[in-house]
Order: C-alpha cells, then structure tokens, then sequence
C-alpha cells in the first residue's frame, strides 16, 4: 500500500540525503514553487511541495545521470522501499528528460517549469544587495540572455516548461519570485542592504 510522504518526513530525508546548503536551497525554491503552483491549481499543497523537496535528493551523492545508480534512479528506488506515493515517483523520474518519461501530468510539467527556474531566480536574488525584493520578470529575462550568469541553468528547459505548462513566461516567472520571496528568510533571500 502506498503511503504519502509528510513535508517533515521528506525534510528529514533531504537532510539525510544532501549535506550541501546550495542543493538543499535549490529544493526549498523548487518546493516554495511547486506549492505555488499547487495553490493557484486547487491541488494537493503537500503533495506537490514533497516532490519539489525531493526531487534531487540524490543528486549530492549519485550525480551521475549515465549510472544505474546515478540521479535520479537512486532517490527512486529509495522512495520506492518507502512506499512512497507512486506519483512522486514518476514525477521525479520525469523531471529528468533522458529517463524518457513522459509528463502527462500537471504536476510532473510543473516541476519540470520550476526546476531550473528557481535555481535562476535564486541566483538572480544572491547578487542584488535587496536580495528578491523588487525583482522584476524584466530583470531575470535580461540575465537569461547573459550565458556567463549562472551558467549551469539550461536556458532552453527555462523557455520549454514554461511552453509546456502553457502559461505565460512573465507571468511564470513573477509566480516563482513570489513563491521564493514568501520564504526569503528560510532561503536566505533577504540581501543585504535594506528595501528602499
């Protein structure tokens, strides 16, 4: 019998999982987004911000997505001796194009949107001394075009889930800086200098 996973029970497995503090944060975002998005849908919150949580649990250990064991066969095999929620499943095996599953769902398009976007917007947020606080869609959009920035974000999975989800790219864009900006303190999102 499957079971879900509650938000602290999938906490304490990201802990357990991840040590690094910048892959832990890139959860958190991916999670802060994935509930946004649940909310404005009228879907299972916990559900959705579970996936999000642990969607590269195994990514610090198993970063080799050729391996049978690489990312991320290992967090779904885990999940999977957990008894976790097939959904979770599938939605992080989908999250990763060359695991070749489809997304069907709202919710495995929706991780696949937020994904890379988040770790863009939070690396947006980082150098500005306001830290999220008044970033703008125009402004992520402009450092999108700069390569150098970030260089690690695919730009083109940043423009496909968007497509793919079929939602609006600033509006996309402005639902995950507000999703990450509710949880600026948690995320380490408030910058340095004092709102002007």
């Amino acid at each position: 019998m499957s079971t879900s996973i509650s938000r602290e029970e999938a906490w304490s497995l990201l802990c357990e999982w991840v040590s690094s503090e910048p892959l832990r944060r890139h959860c958190q975002a991916v999670e802060a987004s994935m509930r946004a998005y649940a909310r404005r849908g009228g879907h299972d919150e916990e559900l959705w911000g579970v996936v999000g949580l642990l969607h590269d649990m195994d990514y610090e250990r198993f970063p080799d997505m050729d391996a049978q064991d690489g990312h991320p066969r290992t967090a779904m095999r885990v999940l999977e001796e957990r008894d976790a929620d097939p959904v979770i499943v599938r939605a992080i095996a989908s999250h990763a194009d060359f695991m070749g599953v489809s997304r069907d769902s709202e919710l495995e398009q929706t991780l696949y949107a937020v994904d890379e976007l988040s770790g863009f917007v939070l690396a947006c947020a980082y150098v500005r001394p306001q830290g999220i606080h008044g970033l703008t869609p125009k402004s992520v959009k402009k450092k999108l075009k700069q390569p150098s920035f970030a260089a690690a974000v695919n730009r083109d999975e940043v423009r496909e889930g968007a497509e793919q989800l079929g939602v609006d790219f600033d509006e996309h864009i402005a639902l995950v800086i507000g999703a990450l900006e509710e949880r600026a303190a948690e995320l380490g999102l408030e910058g340095s200098a004092p709102e002007a």
